[in-house]
């Protein structure tokens, strides 16, 4: 029989084989294969691990949330979205309100996990239309970056919100909140979460949110950046139809030339040549136009797509530190004050019923500390995986830069052909007998 010794050394295991003789073939060699593929597969799924690409986090759904027309209440107005989900190939009708219920139910099981933040209910500032849109943008985001979430995109939670169609979807949903717990209770990692992490857990949470923390200051920055351009693409767009339209009303013209004694004016044949511009000028119009909505899209929503992420991590370590640890530590504090009065109670007798309450508040305290104490770590344990969510997404930074520069060359590429028909009609046009405009000024 094949005997196997495992030794360790430098915090490293190693496995001898010792086959005997003749027995390269065989049971022995087979139970070898077999010790092998056990240790491969061990490695290979440790739950803190998170094994997924970021092509496969964003193949695993894909949500959109489209405006339908405003409803008229008995006294108000309400907007209604339609929401599609590839994955389940089915669309419904949601409320801000729904999606209201659905996040603090998400916040209430998953504590320890990356919720991203709704957007406002009502306008802060700017348009009705603007924030409207603004919002449905909003959503749209919040719900890709759920669906796709690894822990999320398996809950009933989500499955209910994207796919019942009944009347009533909170209720739907509370129920099943109510049914599943908070993930603590639920996730079979929970209570030995700590035989999981690493011994220098803290040290790298810290590091990954002092680096998480500065891409999200320059990535704000960036899309600052991106968000000037789409408007100023937006603004050429305008300026560029206003342009045309004023050369139209230019050639447009038709009061008489009068025939000064001096001089003959080609005025009235070039007022004609004149309107016949304005077509090149709206068609320059309508690709600063579309320039302008792929910065957008292509670059400053999927910048958007990320910095929503990124500050859910933020307020999820926010949540780590100002909820569990301070619990934590004022759980420690009332066991300590229990404690010295349990000291005081056997140095100076008081009454027998008195010091037994005592001892019964100590005991339920110290469980109280210990489900405490299993749940830090099982939020520790739920931040480093969402530490390893994160750094999964980062290389959609390289695809946002590649979207950017597509988008340039495209609208620089498309607006130059424009601008160099515009030239070509504007040298047959005005130019002189050689084809050349003449100089606007002695030289």
């Amino acid at each position: 029989a094949c005997q196997v010794h495992i030794s360790l050394w430098n915090d490293q295991e190693f496995f001898f084989f010792f086959i005997p003789p003749n027995k390269s073939k065989g049971p022995g060699l087979n139970l070898l294969r077999q010790c092998f593929s056990l240790k491969m597969q061990t490695v290979q799924e440790s739950p803190l691990n998170l094994s997924l690409t970021l092509g496969e986090l964003l193949k695993k759904d894909t949500i959109k949330v489209e405006l339908i027309p405003e409803k008229k209440g008995l006294f108000l107005k309400h907007v209604e979205y339609q929401v599609t989900t590839k994955r389940f190939a089915v669309s419904v009708y949601r409320r801000y309100n729904d999606f209201d219920v659905f996040h603090e139910l998400l916040l209430q099981r998953y504590a320890y996990r990356v919720v991203p933040a709704l957007p406002p209910k009502r306008a802060l500032k700017g348009g009705k239309r603007e924030f409207i849109e603004g919002r449905r943008r909003a959503l749209d985001r919040f719900l890709n970056l759920v669906a796709r979430h690894p822990v999320f995109s398996e809950d009933e939670l989500v499955k209910t919100f994207l796919t019942f169609s009944g009347s009533d979807v909170q209720t739907k949903l509370r129920d099943a909140c109510k049914k599943l717990g908070d993930e603590f209770m639920t996730c079979k990692y929970a209570t030995h979460a700590k035989d999981y992490l690493p011994a220098d857990i803290q040290s790298q949470f810290s590091s990954s949110r002092e680096l998480i923390k500065n891409i999200h200051s320059s990535l704000q920055k960036l899309r600052d950046r991106a968000e000037r351009m789409a408007e100023r693409s937006k603004e050429n767009a305008t300026d560029l139809l206003m342009f045309g339209k004023e050369l139209s009303s230019l050639g447009s013209d038709e009061s008489p030339v009068p025939i000064l004694a001096s001089c003959k004016s080609p005025w009235a044949a070039l007022r004609r040549s004149v309107k016949g511009l304005s077509v090149e000028f709206s068609l320059l119009s309508e690709k600063a136009a579309e320039q302008g909505r792929r910065e957008e899209d292509d670059v400053v929503e999927k910048l958007n797509l990320f910095l929503d992420l990124l500050q859910s991590y933020r307020d999820l370590c926010e949540r780590h530190e100002k909820g569990v640890l301070h619990e934590h530590q004022r759980a420690l504090q009332k066991y300590g004050v229990m404690k010295r009065q349990m000291l005081s109670a056997t140095v100076q007798p008081k009454e027998q019923v008195s010091v037994e309450q005592l001892e019964s508040r100590i005991v339920q305290q110290e469980n109280a500390i210990q489900a405490m104490e299993l749940r830090n770590y099982f939020s520790l344990f739920c931040l480093h995986q969402e530490s390893q969510l994160i750094f999964t997404y980062l290389p959609i930074t390289s695809h946002i830069l590649g979207a950017f520069v597509n988008s340039q060359v495209q609208g620089h590429k498309e607006m130059g052909e424009v601008w160099q028909d515009l030239h070509s009609k504007l040298k047959s046009l005005f130019g002189d007998g050689n084809g050349q405009s003449p100089p606007l000024s002695p030289k």
